[in-house]
Order: C-alpha cells, then structure tokens, then sequence
C-alpha cells in the first residue's frame, strides 16, 4: 500500500515539477527508491511519463498563445523538436516545452523528445542513489 501511494505521489510531484509551477521531483524521486528500491524501473518509468506529461501541459499551454503573421512564415523553426531532450532543465526546460507549443512543433516529436530527455536525468538520478 505505502508502495503505490510513494508512486503516486511521484507522479504527481513529476508531473507539477514539469509545469511553470516551482518544485523538484528529484527528492520525490529519492525517497521512493530509498525507501522502495525494488521499485527501480517502475518508479523510473512513472517519473518520466509524469513529467513528460507535464511538459506537454506546458507545450499545451504554449500552443494556446497567438502568434505573429510573421512567426508563421519562419518554417525552419518547426523543426526544431529535438532542443526538447533539454526539457529537464530547470527553468529553461519551462521555456522551452511553452515556446515549443508555441511554434507549434510537431506535438508527437515533443513528447518523444521531452520524453528522452527526462528518462536520461531521471535514469542518472536513480544510478546515484541505488
């Protein structure tokens, strides 16, 4: 029971700590496989669909935004999804997943490259501490 409540709650934490609120899923992360070692993949796999989808509320957010008559003409930048393996960084990450939504990037090719991303730094957090 405490199990699916730790994971739970790194979900939750994940998914907030990607949006333009403030907050760290890092420790969340820690505590669970402190305390939950076994949980490993699992709590891997769910921190980074949490914050993915976080992103992707931000990319959402984003995409809401008007934009110029001269934005849309600048078809270069549609291309640009791969910039979203730095989704994870703090702040910048924010921007990034916001501004993309806003160019109106491929929605599937953000996810994917959000996705990669997080699963990297969150994969090298849980190295560090198991």
């Amino acid at each position: 029971m405490s199990e699916t409540i730790s994971l739970w709650s790194l979900f939750i934490g994940s998914f907030l700590a990607a949006t333009l609120l403030p907050g760290g899923s890092e420790a969340v992360l820690f505590g669970v496989l402190k305390t939950h070692p076994e949980t490993l993949w699992t709590a891997l796999g769910i921190a980074t669909i949490g914050n993915t989808l976080g992103g992707m509320a931000s990319f959402g957010m984003g995409w809401l935004l008007p934009q110029t008559q001269q934005l849309k003409h600048v078809e270069k930048l549609r291309h640009g999804t791969p910039v979203l393996l730095l989704a994870w960084v703090p702040l910048l990450g924010d921007a990034l997943c916001l501004a993309a939504g806003w160019l109106r990037l491929n929605p599937w090719q953000a996810a994917l490259f959000m996705a990669l991303g997080k699963f990297a730094r969150y994969g090298v957090i849980a190295l560090a501490i198991v």
